[in-house]
């Protein structure tokens, strides 16, 4: 059997992106179940390479079929979007940072669209750096989505056996919490399941997390959960989805990690994030369904502050390639 290429973007170049990337492509795991496609700027990965004095060799190739090759080198698509990264403020938020991870993005999809590469997983970027660069997407999901005519993407978490897919995510608590309605939180439901069936699962059990301490007592504490809630989860379980909740978000996710539950959906942002990252913050990876293609990613930040020192971890970006290689090509989204 084939090993599944996968694409692997450097993120923003300069934030720690191109360290993890790279110190990840040491592992002999990485090399085990796939082969990883470097996508970014060969002058910056060997500038990088050469800062850290990591013993490693670059090789640039052309497009997913020439990934395959001498295993002592790395295989590198350059979209030689900088030719000196001198010019580069490493550790700073910037266009020139901000022009360059969109553009790995866009080269990654359309190595997907041409054929041979399975899936992406991406090293992170910066909302802010996006902003100065004029570019309106917020993050990673929104702008793949736009690339590939996705209909609607969705951000789910995977760590261990905890799985989160996320209702709402960049937006702030209270609209969170304002915005809550009934047919929306089916439609998540809905898709909790669907995620799940697009990677050969059939879910016997989704999760819906409560929103009030308690999932309210009984209407003590909110009212959410009976007016809005509850309902949606009975109109779920009409169209034959196995749903249970709301479940206290106390004990939902410690449920969910024991086995009880195949997938937990997060009513906002933090109420899955803190869960996942506080459990294991370096192997938590965030799986984009929707696409055509599968996409993971590390749950982390650029880390500005130590980029290009040799401090970085890769554990979540090792683990993010790792997961790619498994989800992607059995991913079929319907």
């Amino acid at each position: 059997m084939t090993k599944p290429v996968i694409a692997v973007t450097i993120g923003d170049p300069a934030g720690i992106g191109p360290e993890i990337v790279l110190k990840s492509l040491m592992s002999r795991h990485v090399w085990e179940r796939g082969v990883p496609l470097i996508v970014g700027d060969l002058s910056v990965l060997k500038a990088v390479r050469d800062r850290l004095g990591l013993k490693i060799r670059l090789n640039r190739v052309r497009d997913a079929e020439s990934a395959f090759g001498d295993v002592r080198e790395f295989p590198v698509f350059d979209v030689a979007r900088i030719n000196d990264p001198s010019k580069l403020d490493v550790g700073a938020i910037s266009e020139l940072g901000g022009e360059a991870s969109v553009a790995y993005i866009r080269a990654s999809v359309d190595l997907c669209k041409r054929g041979g590469v399975a899936g992406i997983a991406t090293a992170p970027i910066n909302k802010e750096a996006l902003r100065a660069a004029r570019f309106h997407y917020i993050g990673h999901t929104e702008m793949l989505a736009e690339m590939s005519e996705a209909e609607k993407s969705y951000t789910v978490f995977i760590v261990d056996k905890l799985r989160i897919l996320f209702h709402s995510r960049h937006i702030s608590l209270r609209k969170a919490i304002e915005t809550l309605d009934e047919d929306e939180i089916v439609r998540s439901l809905e898709s909790a399941d669907r995620c799940l069936r697009s990677i050969g699962m059939t879910p016997k059990s989704i999760a819906l997390a409560a929103l009030n301490p308690h999932a309210s007592d009984g209407g003590l504490f909110g009212d959410e959960e009976n007016r809005i809630l509850i309902p949606a989860v009975a109109r779920a379980r009409q169209k034959g989805l196995a749903v249970t909740g709301p479940v206290p978000a106390d004990s939902v996710f410690a449920l969910a990690l024991q086995g009880r539950y195949d997938i937990v959906v997060s009513l906002f942002h933090d109420q899955g994030h803190i869960a996942a990252k506080t459990y294991d913050f370096y192997k938590t990876v965030s799986v984009t369904f929707g696409l055509p293609f599968l996409r993971t990613s590390v749950d982390h930040g650029t880390a500005y502050d130590i980029a290009w020192k040799g401090l970085a971890n890769p554990v979540s970006m090792e683990t993010a390639i790792l997961s790619c290689y498994d989800l992607a090509p059995k991913y079929r989204w319907k």
